[in-house]
């Protein structure tokens, strides 16, 4: 049952990024969506079948993860971008 449960959470992370990609046109967005999905999809197997072989997907999805934002962050620090910000904006202060 819990490999049914992670066959579907993970085409369904393939499915959820293409759709945030279309709809957004932001490709960082689609890829966080994945990554986080199939961070998902590997803990719930990590639960379904503890065993060496499923802690060491999970660590690599997670390294993964880590590893590509660190770079993107890179990226956008050394090109002078501001990295994106999804808070909302402050008012400005008038004296």
């Amino acid at each position: 049952m819990i490999r049914v449960a992670v066959t579907v959470l993970g085409a369904g992370a393939s499915v959820c990024a293409v759709v945030v990609l279309l709809t957004s046109g932001s490709w960082r967005a689609a890829l966080r969506i994945l990554l986080d999905l199939l961070t998902a999809a590997g803990l719930l197997r990590l639960s379904g079948a503890p065993g060496w072989g499923a802690l060491a997907a999970v660590a690599a999805i997670v390294a993964l993860r880590r590893l590509l934002w660190a770079a993107l962050a890179a990226s956008e620090s050394s090109a002078g971008a501001a990295p994106e910000d999804r808070r909302a904006p402050t008012p400005a202060h008038r004296c």
